[in-house]
């Protein structure tokens, strides 16, 4: 393909992603944008999944022959059909079957529509460009995020709007569950109490981040990220743990940079207990000596040794338990923990904004998309397994 995204490894050693140019050079346009969002904080994330809708957008401008300053709304239709379809425009397929077009989610479109919709709003705002797509913006106007940077001297007032080509995602599917029976098996596929003995048998370190998952919807980034100081006990009162906005090496992070606390059972948190003494043992031996600013969830046995674990790690150790336990459903992973803890306390009849909170959903709005299906069905109450959700998480295996 003549534009791709590419990865870069910056100075301080975090990665970034920008658009190269079919004469392999930066894309002026998309990396003044993208350049834009790294230095105003945007998600690594972010400005990758931007790079990838840019990279498109501009393949898209070859084959139609547009020149990206001229966009205009057919233009985007154009593109929008581009993706859905698979083929460039005015091109008919001889043999549909020899290759047959991708297709996308409406959802996956819709985002990468925005993308574009939102690199077209900075450079109208910054320096005029593209004033037929400016023109095309309709709803309720609101202040953009983008300013000129000499706008205020002539007093213009910048509005962003809507965009012209609105794509209405399909009704979101029901999210991926586990049963609690399944969370059980994972656990104890992790680790599990020895009944004559009393000890530990397996790795702690993945016992304890997968309950840690299972108990507080956290997602995987956020786990990652903790680090033993945001443990608190309970001390005579309810154990919590603080979700702190903290840089990783391997580029997880709390998304949005928001922080918040979420309280734990006295089970987790003899868990931790457990996780800890032996993590003090191991690294005592090796010579170091656990401190509140390590990070919880180490290399126990890879080199480097007590370095922060990389996400990629964690889903390697997902494969090896779906190798190993009969009776998981194909493909899980561990976002389906965060989806069954959320369902779980609605059924559980917890209210909507309080498990949105303890989420840490940005809109309650988003809480209800993702989840409102189990409230509005009738059928799903009548699974009684479901209200006695934190039993799934107290099971210990034998």
């Amino acid at each position: 393909m003549s534009v791709c995204v590419q990865a870069v490894q910056l100075p301080d050693g975090d990665r970034t992603w920008t658009v190269l140019g079919e004469d392999h050079r930066q894309v002026g346009p998309v990396e003044e944008f993208l350049e834009y969002h790294r230095v105003t904080g945007s998600s690594p994330h972010t400005v990758r999944a931007y790079a990838k809708a840019l990279q498109l957008w501009w393949r898209f401008l070859e084959l139609d022959g547009r020149d990206w300053a001229e966009a205009d709304v057919p233009g985007l239709a154009g593109f929008v059909a581009w993706l859905r379809e698979g083929t460039p425009p005015g091109v008919v397929l001889l043999d549909p079957a020899a290759a047959p077009p991708p297709r996308l989610a409406e959802s996956t479109l819709a985002t990468r529509l925005a993308a574009v919709v939102s690199f077209y709003r900075y450079h109208h705002d910054a320096h005029g460009v593209a004033p037929a797509l400016a023109r095309a913006w309709s709803g309720p106007p609101r202040r953009s995020r983008y300013r000129a940077f000499l706008a205020h001297l002539d007093g213009r007032s910048r509005v962003s709007r809507r965009s012209p080509m609105p794509v209405r995602p399909r009704r979101r599917e029901v999210c991926p569950l586990l049963t609690p029976a399944q969370v059980a098996k994972i656990l104890s596929g992790c680790a599990a109490r020895d009944a004559a003995s009393g000890e530990w048998r397996g790795s702690l370190r993945d016992r304890l981040l997968f309950a840690t998952l299972a108990e507080t919807g956290m997602r995987l980034g956020e786990v990652l990220c903790l680090t033993h100081a945001d443990w608190h006990p309970g001390s005579g009162g309810t154990p919590f743990i603080e979700v702190v906005p903290r840089d990783h090496p391997h580029r997880a992070r709390v998304k949005g940079g928001r922080g918040r606390r979420i309280y734990v059972s006295d089970e987790l948190e003899r868990l931790y207990g457990d996780y800890l003494w032996d993590l003090a043992e191991r690294a005592g031996q090796a010579g170091f000596e656990v401190s509140d600013e390590w990070f919880c969830f180490v290399n126990l046995d890879g080199e480097p040794r007590f370095a922060p674990m990389r996400p990629e790690r964690v889903y390697r150790i997902r494969d090896r338990l779906h190798e190993r336990l009969p009776g998981l459903p194909e493909g899980w992973s561990p976002h389906w923990l965060r989806h069954t803890h959320a369902s779980a306390l609605l059924l559980a009849g917890v209210p909507l904004h309080v498990v949105s909170r303890r989420l840490g959903h940005a809109d309650v709005q988003t809480t209800m998309d993702l989840y409102g299906w189990v409230t509005e069905d009738a059928e799903l109450r009548a699974v009684a397994g479901w209200r006695s959700f934190t039993e799934g998480w107290r099971v210990t295996g034998a």
